[in-house]
This record gives C-alpha cells, sequence and structure tokens, in this order.
C-alpha cells in the first residue's frame, strides 16, 4: 500500500508516493524505547528552591543540552509561581544531579506577546541524531532558541499562545531576537486547527531548512502542526497541517498529539511526543522518512502511571531525550506529575544505582 504526500523542495510542492510504515516496522522502529526503568523522585522537584525565585511551586518542559568545548550537561525548565512562566536552567555532570538553578529567560515587558511566560527549549543543535550530544550550534556567532509565549499573566498557559525567536551569548542567558512573534494565531496562514492557542515549538534542522513542529490547540484537542524558514526569523506554515493529528476515538491520543521532539533515527525520523487519552497523558511515538509523513504508534512508549512512587501517576508527558556513550544508556526527561505535584523526572534504558 502507498500513499500520495506532498513533498515541500525548493519552496515548491511535488506529489510523491512513499510506502506506508507497516505495523512490523512500527514494532521494530518502536523496540529502543520501552522498557524504562525509573528513578524514584524528582531529578527537578516542584518547588526547586530557587535563589530569588521562592515562588515557583512547579516546573515543566525539561530540555537537555550542552555548550561546545563544556563537558557539563545543562537542563532548561520552566518555573510557575502563580503568574506565569519563567525559563531556568541548571547544571549537572552525571545527568541525575541537578544543582545551580539560575533565570535563563523571564517575563517579557507588559502588553506584549511574551509577558506572561517564555518557555525556551526548542534549540538549535549542531546535529539531531538521536544519539549524537545536544550540542548547541552557532549561527551568526550566537546560540538560537525557539520559545513559546503567553501575554498575560495570572494562571497556567492563558490562551492565546504564541511562539518566540531567542538568542543567547553563552547558551544560558537568553533575550529576544525578534520583537515579534513568530508564530500567531492573527496571522493570514493559520489554520482552523489552530485558531485557539499556539503552544510549544521543536526546531529542526535539515536539508538547507529549519522545521518548527509545534502544537496548538482548536477548543480541547491539540494537534502538531508544521512549519518552515531559511533564517530562523520568518517562518510558513506547511498547508498539510496538522502533520501528527489527533488519534482516533479510544486511543491513547484521542484528545492530543503534542510536544514532539524529533530526531534523525537511522534511517527515518522517530518523533517523540505526548498525547492525551485513556484516561491520562502518555509518552508516544511516530515515525517518518521524509519529515512530513508521519504514522502513529498506537502504544504508548511509557504510561501515566508507570512509576510505582505515585510520581507520575496523573501525567507522563513533554520529554527530553539524550544519550550517554559513557554508559550506553538513555536518560528520558519528562514532566512528572503526581504524588510530588508537577516535577522533572526521569526514566533510562538501563537501570541506574538510585532506581530499579
Amino acid at each position: 500500500m502507498k500513499s500520495l504526500v506532498l513533498i515541500l523542495a525548493a519552496g515548491v510542492l511535488h506529489a510523491a508516493e512513499l510506502p506506508e510504515i507497516d505495523a512490523a516496522t512500527l514494532a521494530k522502529w518502536s523496540a529502543p524505547y520501552r522498557g524504562w526503568h525509573y528513578h524514584p523522585d524528582h531529578v527537578i522537584p516542584a518547588k526547586p528552591g530557587i535563589e530569588g525565585y521562592g515562588d515557583v511551586r512547579m516546573t515543566d518542559v525539561p530540555t537537555v543540552f550542552q555548550l561546545p568545548g563544556d563537558p557539563k550537561w545543562y537542563l532548561s525548565f520552566i518555573g510557575f509561581d502563580g503568574r506565569g512562566y519563567q525559563s531556568f536552567v541548571a547544571e549537572s555532570e552525571d545527568l541525575v544531579n541537578w544543582t545551580n538553578p539560575r533565570l535563563a529567560m523571564g517575563y517579557g515587558p507588559e502588553g506584549e506577546f511574551d509577558h506572561g511566560g517564555v518557555v525556551l527549549g526548542a534549540y538549535l543543535y549542531e546535529s539531531y541524531d538521536i544519539r549524537a550530544p545536544r550540542t548547541l550550534k552557532r549561527k551568526d556567532g550566537k546560540f538560537w532558541s525557539l520559545y513559546g509565549a503567553y501575554p498575560r499573566q495570572g494562571g497556567y498557559e492563558l490562551r492565546p499562545g504564541y511562539e518566540g525567536v531567542a538568542v543567547s551569548d553563552d547558551g544560558l542567558s537568553w533575550r529576544r531576537a525578534k520583537d515579534e512573534p513568530i508564530l500567531s494565531i492573527h496571522q493570514d496562514d493559520c489554520g482552523e486547527w489552530e485558531q485557539d492557542c499556539i503552544y510549544q515549538p521543536w526546531l529542526v534542522e535539515h536539508g538547507g531548512r529549519y522545521h518548527n513542529f509545534y502544537n496548538a490547540a482548536n477548543g480541547k484537542i491539540e494537534q502538531l502542526g508544521l512549519a518552515f524558514s531559511d533564517d530562523l526569523l520568518e517562518w510558513r506554515r506547511h498547508p498539510q497541517n496538522p502533520v501528527i493529528p489527533h488519534g482516533p476515538k479510544g486511543s491513547y491520543n484521542q484528545q492530543f498529539s503534542a510536544d514532539a521532539k524529533v530526531f534523525r533515527d537511522g534511517d527515518h525520523w522517530t518523533a517523540f511526543f505526548f498525547g492525551v487519552g485513556r484516561g491520562g497523558a502518555h509518552i508516544m511515538a511516530a515515525f517518518s522518512r521524509d519529515l512530513l509523513h508521519w504514522t502513529v504508534d498506537p502504544e504508548p512508549l511509557y504510561k501515566a502511571g508507570g512509576n510505582p512512587s505515585g510520581l507520575d501517576k496523573q501525567y507522563a508527558h513533554k520529554i527530553s531525550l539524550v544519550w550517554d556513550p559513557a554508559n550506553e544508556t538513555y536518560y528520558l526527561f519528562y514532566n512528572a506529575v503526581g504524588n510530588e505535584g508537577r516535577g522533572i523526572g526521569l526514566i533510562t534504558s538501563k537501570p541506574l544505582a538510585q532506581g530499579s
């Protein structure tokens, strides 16, 4: 069976036939990302005790990165203080113990699109290979990240959301690269599926073009779309959005397909995303040969409630995946919501001394 898809090349859409990804191939490609071992506690707790930011009571959206020539790992995350979101960064030498949390990018000016929150994490990396170091890449002498944003303070994810673009000289302290949003619900190419709110981006550089995988909402349904850019500043949406829609009734992504993290995985692409359905939020995967046409594995890689401590009994979502070649282990950071509140959890492909 083949399916007709549209391929964007040199700014022109072309029709092409690609083999559908069959169930056996889905199972093969998913297999390396199953059978996780849990770390029993949050690695970044709901109340992380950041100096000067004692009101933070929820943490979310982990993203691991490294800096050129620096052996440490860094983890950006957001802290919610009752007003909105700010982005913070912590550091580690072992991917388990995180220290020195400090502000990476704070609230935007009052009345502007990012006044209510800044959610860093869609970084420009040197490589998007699934086992490559998560090393930030310089462009025009600076590091770059797309970010999610909210215009109002006073609550959690107050609609409508926007997306912006930020730069950094050192990879730790960030500022706007552009004073207007790169994606908003007010743009002419905004689709019906995304008319209520735009959420978090994910950046991929491939084939001389930048790709932004982003989730957005119409009502209570969130789906994943794609936008393209040649310079990281001006973006245009893929006309066949959403590229990863929500699933059918009774599926694990019946309500949401959201927050994709996309990597090159051998001869194909893997998108780790979260689905909402069947009573929780779960870590799922979709696969593609061309970055445009995606097939979802209907069985989650990790379901909410997998940690017997109750750490993620409500939600398991919003992942960051990194490979440590020293012990040949994947570390998957995720937002774990359960009996210890909303914090950053950790599961690994091999057991660690602290977990099982």
